[in-house]
């Protein structure tokens, strides 16, 4: 998401006088105003140590009012709710594809797996902040859970990635290997974003990413 860029270029208008007008603003597209919003909310979230953000505290930054806020959202949850939206197509788009591709043993999809959600992490601080459930503290309870699933769906992927490689390696009781194994890697996976967070975005999740999951998985 914050690859994404708007713009508001001024239009130069005349009258039938030639007398220049003054730039107007540019009307958003259907849609493009709520994408700003949340490109706007996202950025907000990634300054370190930010407090709670406020609609009042939104709406200044896009140079709007509260109430052209809610033209949009019904409410900051619902604005929250956007993000989350965005984090889940584009972390499990990612990993469908990881699924499909062919060749690939269990234990390279896991750590496809968690190297795509350490990354996306690194580059979108803001959404990490969700990620972790850290933006989400002061505001609706259905947002955390949200993420839980989140993450209860990544484990879930990751239990069956790993039943199959249990089962390739022998192991007589696959599905209890891969169970244990994929709580441990949903953990350090949550664990490194966490760390990404209360460092202030200074300590990157993919700090020897490589070498540990090459012990871990």
């Amino acid at each position: 998401m914050q690859n994404e860029e708007t713009s508001h270029p001024g239009v130069e208008t005349q009258t039938e006088t030639l007398t220049p007008a003054a730039p107007v603003r540019k009307r958003p597209k259907p849609g493009e105003r709520r994408v700003q919003i949340l490109q706007a909310l996202a950025a907000m979230l990634e300054q370190p140590g930010a407090e709670r953000v406020t609609t009042a505290a939104l709406a200044a930054r896009l140079d709007v009012s509260e109430a052209a806020l809610y033209r949009h959202f019904a409410s900051k949850a619902q604005m929250f709710e956007g993000l989350i939206d965005f984090i889940e197509q584009s972390v499990f788009t990612l990993v469908n594809q990881i699924l499909e591709r062919e060749g690939a043993t269990g234990a390279q999809q896991a750590a496809r797996i968690l190297t795509l959600l350490v990354q996306f992490a690194e580059r979108n601080p803001g959404m990490t902040r969700v990620m972790v459930g850290d933006a989400l503290v002061f505001e609706n309870e259905r947002l955390q859970q949200r993420m839980n699933q989140f993450f209860d769906k990544i484990e879930a992927t990751l239990r069956q990635v790993l039943r199959g490689a249990a089962t390739a390696d022998g192991s007589t009781t696959p599905t209890v290997d891969a169970q244990v194994r994929a709580a441990a890697l949903t953990a350090f996976v949550v664990g490194q974003l966490q760390r990404f967070t209360r460092s202030g975005f200074r300590r990157a999740p993919s700090e020897h990413l490589e070498a540990t999951i090459a012990l871990i998985v």
